[in-house]
């Protein structure tokens, strides 16, 4: 499928969520900053490259928004975790290899972060070898372990990892809040779907705006 680079526009997708969110509206949750954790999710060189065949234009353009929130999860000293989806050599590929025929390898220097979006002294960082950021790995102890019950999702792509991830968390109970301006797929078709689908059913969606807007709401409180 062709990939583009449509820009984030929050206002204009809120409004075509909106339908979707009124039938829960009086049943999501409030954003709770104490009781959250920032997921950014595979901003890594594979997907921002532009030289890399599986590079993401629209994964460019989120990249400020994502910045702008990380610094102020920094700012009240709440928990950032960064996913990287990577596979050791000794792992079996499964089923992504041969659906997507690419395997993205920990000693590659694609699957690094992408210079712009380095995790900070603090941060943690999750390896990955599935969409969901949850299958396989210590994400959901680090969680629980941390008293978070709320998650924050961010990156690339919103239609694959995001999406698995944000439902993954919605299923093992955590309230979810994902960021229509900080994720990106390959094209706003994809990504409008997977915000319809998840507005429905597993999250919240919410702008980069916003989110500022609670945090900064709570460090001057």
């Amino acid at each position: 499928m062709k990939k583009e680079t449509y820009g984030p526009r929050p206002a204009e997708w809120m409004a075509v969520l909106g339908p979707f969110m009124n039938e829960h509206r009086a049943r999501r949750h409030v954003f709770s900053p104490e009781n959250s954790a920032l997921l950014v999710i595979d901003m890594q060189r594979y997907f921002l490259d532009e030289s890399s065949h599986a590079h993401v234009p629209a994964g460019t353009e989120i990249k400020a928004n994502i910045r702008a929130i990380v610094s102020e999860f920094h700012a009240l000293s709440l928990p950032v975790i960064f996913t990287r989806h990577a596979l050791l050599r000794s792992e079996e590929p499964g089923a992504m290899a041969s659906w997507w025929g690419d395997v993205m390898y920990d000693d590659d220097e694609s699957s690094k972060v992408d210079p712009d979006m380095l995790p900070g002294p603090g941060d943690a960082l999750v390896r990955k070898r599935q969409y969901s950021a949850f299958l396989g790995t210590d994400l959901d102890e680090t969680l629980r372990s941390g008293g978070v019950t709320q998650v924050v999702i961010t990156g690339v792509m919103t239609h694959l990892c995001c999406e698995s991830t944000a439902r993954d968390a919605f299923m093992r109970g955590y309230n979810v809040f994902f960021v229509v301006d900080g994720t990106a797929s390959k094209n706003e078709e994809l990504h409008l779907a997977s915000l319809k689908n998840l507005t429905d059913g597993f999250a919240t969606p919410v702008t980069t705006e916003e989110v500022l807007s609670w945090l900064r709401g709570r460090r001057s409180s």
